[in-house]
């Protein structure tokens, strides 16, 4: 099963940011926007592993200890980059907690064998992908512009940067995702409490 682990948001930032879609989507039409009920933070993709694995996978979880982290989320960017964007995305504020939190789960997976991350942590909240396998090392290495978001990009350089709110993360999770034609659905196989 394909897995990952991540941090859940609150309904009512989760509300702001379907509003904001809602308001700004059809400044790229061929995007492929992510469903609200969708959106998390992503601590570490681990991808696919055995059912068999998934035990293991949990106890090495409980053992991340961490207090509870607050966050803020607000302004937006693109990946890998503005003049090349693949990838629309919202900023999220955080103390140092939420990178040591990353860290500890990276090492623990890295422990059962799942590769270490190459790049530090960079947390944000992907609301949309250029189509066309956006995200994929062999679109990141071309780096060119896609026109994807262009009008999105006009559109918000005349708007104040988004503010969606504050919330304070009590717990993270592993979950699996099942990909399908609409896209991926996620659902929550084990929570660990952020005390």
């Amino acid at each position: 099963m394909r897995i990952f682990v991540a941090l859940d948001i609150d309904d009512a930032i989760r509300e702001r940011l379907s509003r904001f879609v809602e308001r700004v989507h059809e400044f790229a039409p061929e995007a492929r926007w992510v469903r609200p009920e969708s959106l998390h933070v992503t601590l570490k993709f681990i991808g696919e592993k055995a059912d068999s694995a998934v035990e293991g996978i949990k106890q090495a979880l409980e053992t991340v200890g961490s207090c509870a982290i607050e966050m803020r989320l607000r302004d937006y960017g693109f990946f890998p980059s503005a003049k090349a964007p693949r990838v629309f995305w919202i900023g999220i504020e955080a103390g140092p907690q939420l990178a040591a939190l990353a860290a500890a789960v990276d090492t623990r997976m890295a422990a059962l064998g799942v590769p270490k991350e190459e790049h530090a942590f960079s947390p944000h909240l992907t609301l949309a992908r250029a189509a066309g396998g956006s995200g994929s090392p062999h679109g990141r290495k071309r780096n060119v512009p896609t026109g994807a978001f262009q009008r999105l990009q006009e559109k918000l350089a005349a708007l104040p940067a988004p503010e969606f709110g504050a919330m304070t993360a009590h717990a993270f999770h592993l979950y699996r995702s099942q990909l399908s034609p609409g896209g991926s659905k996620y659902s929550k196989l084990a929570g660990f409490d952020l005390l």
